[in-house]
């Protein structure tokens, strides 16, 4: 079977930018998807997505003219319905032979097999592969059904009468199979061999697509385009870092922002820029912000990660003389942060207290109250931790961080940037000359933010932190408000990560059910039935992402430990303990064990009467019980989870042979209820630290 290399494009207006690797990603994805459901690739077959600001492509090696014919078995009808008692073809059947090309000289050839519910009637057939042309048609309607569009524009063709809906307006279509343009049309265009390059900088307006394979190369060279989104990607890291070591200076480390300037460009021009050293007085934050999120620019720093005047601009266009375009986003900055240092200034002419009392002004949620409400139960909450972590000391500085830490969602600056409340806090706490704790923890209190965030860097943060998040998990679940699917509008399944985190990482003394009843119970609000179990789900979700495997998170959080902070000690005791060559069948034991106890008709209780003992095989398990349970229990009030889980392995022996000789259910209700309280107590015993059953195969 002959094969060429396909290359489709679709040429539009500019795209959304932060959509536009999604939208490249989806549209090669899709379209070679579809293709290959068709038989119209093969098994080597590979697809190369492009994306620029102006256009989708894929190119995909190896596409056959026409698919391969496909040999298939059709069902036809049961067989009580395709004859009659007489054994005559029905005219439903001769119908249906009739629509598949076949007549009744094929009746001798249908073969009669059951579909499981009665027999039927196939016929071999051969299905003719489908022809590029037809399949690639299926294939791109498919594709623009299934893009990721964030929202639909609709707009009128050339005729002026039909209207079609896309991301953007679209001018232009391209599908060449090889050198041959493939007859297909979307969006009210015809196929053709034909592209256009940059807006300015094109060498020709129209470019003739040689074949599908000069693609990426006759745009870069005659249209000034670099059309592969994570090559352009990358010649903006590799000029950015150039520009920056220039002036021995570095540029701000943003992925997002990286991803948005290279959908806003063609071919980059990193250009250096530079502002007054007087804006320089204003927090960094705020100036990095404002460069990043309204110029698009990236601000360049010191060895010691201080920001400087400089700042890089990425241009899509490269003019002899850069000095217009670099004068020009030089004034467009100047009012920003002219701007910034004005919310600045006026800002600090209030302090933070004189703000608080505002907060009852601003609602928080129409059954939570306002934001007043909600500080005065964060204050709650974080005194009680405080007093719990650290006594009378801690409680204070953390009811003041408390009471402050909303104050800054009154001020100018967090007003026009959201993202900036509770850094600008910390500035203007320390402005206010408060206790640099107490700021620390003003500035912290919403970290951990995201995945992989800092945490707080005091006690006092710790505690301001723990109490925001758990006064937000505690409202809104007592409420009904609970993500749902994908959906969480409150960041809750984040906000309990933190708490998570919170405790584990600063190996927190404060147990998980402790602290959500003891909250609740601050604030004068129901404690959600369903929020502890919402944490041990969000918490095995972790524990799996960070490589420890099912298994083993199971057998720990089954147990639901009080102390997030031993968790992950006990895993990795599970894990130690599963390298074991006892452990495989102490595990199955275990299983048995906690089955037969279900299944006990009256309660038991783990207590062996030494006299009860009959059986050689339960004495001996008695016996290795009263040394080893002595040595794991040990191990474990010291904290040694590993060492106590190992010490069971000498329970193996005796556990085979108990199960081998003895008979659990006696006749004689006293054996009985004692075996059984000698299984509970080896129960007990290996299930402190993890419910090993869940380690059985």
């Amino acid at each position: 079977m002959s094969t060429k290399n396909l290359l489709v494009e679709l040429f539009v207006e500019e795209l959304p930018p932060k959509a536009l690797k999604k939208l490249g990603e989806a549209f090669s994805f899709v379209l070679f998807e579809a293709l290959k459901s068709q038989g119209l690739t093969t098994d080597d077959s590979q697809v190369t997505a492009y994306a620029s600001p102006r256009r989708l492509a894929a190119h995909i090696t190896q596409v056959p003219a026409q698919a391969a014919d496909k040999a298939l078995s059709q069902k036809l009808m049961p067989v009580t319905v395709g004859f009659d008692a007489a054994g005559n073809p029905s005219p439903a059947l001769l119908k249906r032979l009739a629509a598949l090309g076949a007549d009744e000289s094929a009746i001798p050839k249908l073969k009669r097999e059951s579909d499981g519910k009665a027999e039927s009637l196939f016929l071999d057939i051969v299905q003719t592969g489908a022809q590029l042309a037809e399949g690639l048609q299926r294939a791109l309607d498919e594709t623009l059904a299934k893009l990721p569009i964030p929202k639909v524009m609709t707009y009128q063709l050339a005729d002026g009468w039909s209207n079609v809906n896309f991301v953007r307006p679209a001018h232009g279509l391209v599908a060449l199979h090889g050198s041959d343009v493939v007859a297909i049309n979307i969006l009210g265009l015809q196929a053709s061999n034909t592209t256009h390059g940059h807006r300015f900088e094109a060498k020709v307006d129209t470019i003739i697509l040689k074949d599908a394979d000069s693609y990426s190369e006759q745009l870069k060279i005659e249209g000034a385009v670099i059309a592969s989104f994570d090559e352009r990607r990358d010649e903006i890291v590799r000029q950015l870092n150039a520009a920056a070591a220039k002036e021995n200076l570095k540029p701000i480390d943003d992925d997002a922002l990286l991803d948005e300037v290279a959908a806003l460009v063609e071919r980059p021009n990193i250009l250096l820029g530079q502002f007054e050293t007087e804006y320089l007085e204003v927090p960094q934050e705020c100036l990095i912000l404002t460069m990043k999120a309204n110029q698009k620019y990236f601000p360049l720093l010191d060895a010691n990660n201080k920001l400087t005047n400089k700042f890089l601009i990425v241009s899509n266009i490269s003019p002899a003389d850069p000095s217009a375009v670099i004068g020009g986003n030089e004034r467009v900055v100047r009012p920003r942060l002219a701007d910034a240092k004005f919310f600045f200034d006026q800002d600090r002419k209030k302090t933070l207290e004189s703000r608080v009392a505002s907060l009852d002004k601003v609602v928080y949620h129409n059954k939570l109250g306002s934001q007043g409400e909600r500080n005065q139960r964060v204050r709650a909450i974080a005194k009680s931790i405080g007093q719990q972590l650290g006594g009378n000391h801690l409680a204070a500085k953390a009811d003041q961080a408390a009471q402050l830490s909303k104050a800054d969602l009154l001020t100018d600056m967090v007003g026009e940037f959201p993202e900036l409340q509770g850094i600008m806090g910390g500035y203007y706490a320390r402005h206010d000359g408060l206790d640099h704790e107490v700021a620390d923890a003003i500035e912290d209190h919403y970290k951990p933010r995201f995945s992989g965030d800092d945490l707080p860097r005091n006690q006092v943060g710790i505690v301001v932190a723990l109490a925001d998040k758990l006064e937000t998990l505690i409202g809104l679940f007592s409420i009904g408000e609970r993500p749902t699917g994908d959906k969480d509008p409150f960041a809750l399944r984040r906000h309990a990560l933190g708490i998570i985190r919170l405790l584990i990482e600063n190996k927190l003394p404060l147990t998980l059910t402790g602290l959500i009843q003891d909250s609740a119970a601050t604030v004068s609000l129901g404690i959600p039935v369903e929020l502890e179990t919402f944490f041990y789900d969000r918490l095995a979700v972790n524990l799996r992402e960070q490589g420890y495997s099912a298994q083993e998170v199971d057998a720990v959080l089954s147990l639901k430990p009080e102390l997030l902070a031993d968790i992950t000690k006990r895993l990795e005791a599970v894990r130690a303990f599963a390298t074991l060559p006892e452990a495989e069948s102490l595990a199955a034991a275990n299983k048995r064990v906690g089955n037969i106890l279900k299944k006990s008709e009256t309660a038991v209780t783990a207590q062996i009467d030494a006299s009860l003992l009959q059986e050689a095989a339960e004495k001996s398990l008695a016996a290795a019980l009263s040394n080893v349970q002595p040595l794991a229990d040990k191990a474990f009030e010291s904290g040694d989870y590993t060492g106590s889980l190992q010490a069971l392995a000498a329970l193996k022996t005796p556990v085979d042979d108990f199960f081998d000789h003895v008979m659990v259910n006696a006749e004689d209700p006293k054996l009985k209820a004692n075996r059984l309280g000698l299984l509970a107590t080896l129960y007990q015993a290996m299930n402190r630290i993890a419910d090993l059953s869940k380690l059985a195969s």
